[in-house]
């Protein structure tokens, strides 16, 4: 008879790729939200390394931190590091093939609400 599992254990153990020896695991993440703020330095990452993202399609960008909630939107941001971090995105976006959302798209909103609502964002 199999030990009872948390729902917990059985999340974990259906994304476990590979454990080491010395127990360190490799989880394969399904899903991807990225927005303006971090994502820049993993799509340099990626590119330094000649790689592409390897699933676009399990990909969701979506500008939200730095974006005003007024209806001047992106003319509205003044502050440069925030334009740039939105153009940014924008751009890595395009390069690597990922579903956008811009701050004028109407499903635009808190990058961990929109997964959800969409229907990007799967149980477990």
């Amino acid at each position: 008879m199999t030990a009872p599992r948390t729902l917990y254990d059985k999340i974990w153990d259906d994304h476990l790729a590979h454990t080491q020896d010395d127990g360190t695991c490799l989880l394969y993440i399904d899903r991807h939200l990225v927005h303006e703020v971090t994502s820049p330095q993993a799509f340099e990452g990626l590119r330094m390394a000649g790689r592409q993202v390897r699933h676009p399609e399990k990909t969701l960008a979506v500008v939200d931190h730095n974006v005003p909630t007024t209806a001047d939107r992106k003319t509205g941001i003044k502050n440069e590091e925030s334009r740039i971090q939105v153009e940014a995105l924008a751009q890595n976006a395009a390069d690597f093939g990922v579903e956008y959302y811009n701050e004028n798209d109407v499903r635009q909103g808190i990058v961990h609400i929109v997964g959800p609502e969409q229907g990007f964002t799967l149980p477990g």
